[in-house]
């Protein structure tokens, strides 16, 4: 079995002043989230679950952030892409980029993992997961959550329904 771990980035402090979207930083909040993040990764690690990973990261400040601090340098991670097309500050990304972009990377040896954006992170999970959480229906995708699928360990990633098997929602 493989798995498609989805997380939207952590929480980012505000464009300042004469920056972009696209340069946004993490703010503390976002810091510990990416913290907690990291533990729940290390965990499930330990217990040979959900990993190692290919990941695909947009290249956005913050969601470069958010893997760095989570799940850079662990045994969760494979190998990594950075993507500008999944970066929505510059055009719409729909579920249906996003999941050509991981089916462009995808080994089919390895799980998968993506840190992105919302909306689009949501509608992925809408997309794929064969029953949405109820805490997407109530909350939106909370910032630096993630939400794991089962594959099918010897197709590539496609447009199924796969089941959802397990969450992390930091608690800062």
């Amino acid at each position: 079995m493989r798995y498609l771990v989805i997380v939207r980035h952590a929480k980012a402090t505000p464009a300042e002043h004469g920056t972009s979207d696209y340069e946004r930083r993490l703010s503390g909040r976002g810091k510990r989230q990416c913290q907690q993040l990291r533990t729940w990764a290390s965990d499930i690690t330990s217990l040979g679950a959900y990993g190692p990973t290919t990941a695909l990261v947009s290249s956005a400040a913050r969601t470069r952030e958010t893997f760095r601090r989570s799940f850079e340098d662990t045994p969760f991670v494979s190998s990594v892409s950075f993507s500008d097309l999944i970066y929505n500050g510059r055009r719409e990304v729909t579920a249906e980029d996003l999941l050509i972009d991981l089916a462009g990377i995808d080994p089919v040896t390895t799980s998968l993992l993506v840190v992105a954006h919302n909306p689009t992170v949501y509608e992925l999970v809408e997309s794929l997961a064969e029953q949405v959480p109820d805490v997407l229906d109530q909350r939106g995708y909370p910032l630096g959550a993630a939400f794991v699928l089962a594959l099918r360990d010897d197709q590539p990633i496609g447009l199924a329904r796969y089941p959802l098997v397990a969450q992390f929602i930091p608690d800062v």
